[in-house]
């Protein structure tokens, strides 16, 4: 028996496109909420819906556990979490149920919940934490199991119905200032040698996921920041390199994901991680955010290579700069390009993410954005259509618009949600090309380079041809689809407000 089980509703299994992919990570902020409870003296169970392969398991882990008390403890590091995928929002309705089927008081936790905390509690959960959920949580229990007497109606963060049915929103908590008095997440509660196994078949190698940071300053208009909202809040570089050694020797990881919305972004801080990584042998190759302004700061690149990056994904987003310029997002594509060279010449891998379907873009933008990836030739992209959330600007300007699906159904649905100037059919279609194209130029890249044993070249050769020749039939069929549904839509002013460098003093 345990009296407090805490499980998140993000199951790999229920999102096709992941599951193929297979690299899982563990519900980071799970094990966070999981390692602050233990601290405060209580003594959680885990449920992982990351490796489950339904609901099913939730109701065993119900059954085994016995708790008086279920927490579905949203991974608010997991930006898939922040998306709010319908599929995932269904996991999390049937979970409650369940829980309450075993008697349980439910809490939920998450980016969801914080949007939609009164559906939430229509569906069955008692109380809803509000952004940064730690403290309400334990504070929270603490009423609930007679540690203190303090009221409901006191417990910043917390939302919950009134005897009347009403609801009552209490205050948002502040967010936490000093990261370094967390604890490590308990990662003994997660299954590591399941994920070590699962990555070391899929990969070769056993990749695990931090953070060092939470929030993001910046004031792209489409990003959703429901936990943080606009602050930011950075752990020292000791304090990290001390969790890198750990999982280094206790789990023999191989590879970090840093899950950081913005990774390095103090002034000063890359530098002082980079020779801190140096000095403990904690050296691991890594994967993480940034930004194409922050890169070409001097010596951002070069502490990034001497601290272990391996790969940098870049919110390169647009190649037009008119619609870079509409999302707020404060970078030019003059720097994309720039940082992409920083990388490449460092030896670090440099990856895009893209965005169409930005309110006011054109064809004629598409194809910039097109020609910047043809000119810039990243390593890899990711490519998405704009999504509104709620809370933010774009949000605000198009949700009046929106039909009746309001989220994707998984992390690849790419529904237009709003009316976009093309369907839905011609994003999901200019996705294939672009990627065909991708993976057609950078077999070639590959084919062309000197460390190319037989086996690889046969096959960069096949997938060379493959690209080719089903890119023009797919050119073909987007070219069919780009019939303009709607008027270029440009969003009403919106006050622009400069994304510039924070200073020193607001990384607390």
């Amino acid at each position: 028996m345990s009296q407090v089980l805490l499980g998140q509703s993000y199951y790999l299994h229920f999102d096709p496109k992941l599951w193929k992919a297979m690299q899982p990570y563990p519900p980071l902020g799970t094990l966070y909420a999981a390692s602050y409870l233990r601290q405060q003296g209580y003594e959680p169970a885990l449920f992982d819906a990351m490796l489950a392969d339904s609901e099913a398991e939730w109701a065993q882990a119900l059954d085994w556990y016995q708790p008086k008390y279920a927490v579905l403890y949203e991974d608010n590091f997991n930006y898939l979490s922040k998306m709010c995928l319908l599929r995932m929002r269904t996991a999390a309705w049937t979970m409650i149920e369940m829980a309450k089927q075993h008697s349980c008081t439910v809490i939920l936790c998450g980016a969801d919940a914080t949007d939609r905390a009164e559906e939430y509690l229509q569906n069955g959960a008692d109380f809803v934490l509000q952004g940064e959920g730690e403290l309400s949580l334990v504070e929270l229990l603490d009423t609930l199991t007679d540690k203190t007497s303090q009221p409901f109606d006191q417990i910043l963060g917390l939302v919950f119905l009134a005897q009347d049915g009403t609801v009552i929103r209490n205050p948002r908590r502040p967010e936490l200032r000093d990261l370094d008095a967390l604890p490590f997440p308990a990662w003994d509660l997660a299954d590591i040698p399941h994920y070590r196994s699962i990555w070391l078949e899929q990969t070769g190698y056993f990749s695990i996921n931090m953070v060092t940071t939470r929030g993001c300053p910046f004031h792209c208009n489409w990003c959703a920041k429901p936990i943080w909202g606009q602050r930011y809040h950075v752990r020292s570089p000791e304090n990290v390199v001390a969790e890198i050694k750990q999982l280094k020797d206790e789990f023999q990881v191989q590879h970090i994901w840093f899950a950081d919305d913005i990774f390095g972004l103090k002034p000063g801080w890359l530098e002082r991680f980079s020779v801190l990584i140096e000095q403990g042998d904690a050296r691991l190759p890594f994967k993480c955010l940034s930004r194409a302004d922050l890169l070409i700061r001097p010596g951002e690149v070069e502490a990034l290579h001497q601290a272990g990056a391996q790969t940098v994904w870049l919110g390169a987003e647009s190649g037009s700069q008119i619609i870079l310029d509409a999302m707020d997002k404060g970078t030019t594509v003059e720097q994309i390009r720039q940082a992409r060279r920083l990388l490449g010449d460092a030896g670090i891998r440099a990856c895009f993410f893209l965005q169409f379907g930005y309110p006011g873009e054109t064809r004629s933008q598409i194809e910039e954005t097109l020609q910047l990836v043809r000119d810039t030739a990243p390593d890899d992209i990711g490519i998405s259509v704009s999504y509104p959330l709620p809370g933010t600007k774009f949000y605000q300007s198009v949700r009046t618009l929106m039909g009746d699906q309001q989220n994707w159904q998984d992390s690849n649905d790419l529904a237009m949600l709003f009316p976009g100037a093309y369907s839905t059919a011609f994003y999901r279609q200019l996705h294939r090309v672009v990627h065909k194209e991708f993976r057609m130029r950078n077999a070639w890249k590959t084919l062309r380079g000197s460390k190319v044993d037989v086996k690889q070249g046969i096959r960069q050769l096949a997938r060379m041809l493959y690209n080719a020749l089903t890119l023009f039939p797919a050119r073909w069929q987007m070219n069919r689809l780009a019939v303009r549904l709607n008027p270029v839509l440009t969003l009403p002013h919106l006050p622009h407000e400069q994304a510039a460098m924070p200073s020193p003093q607001e990384h607390v």
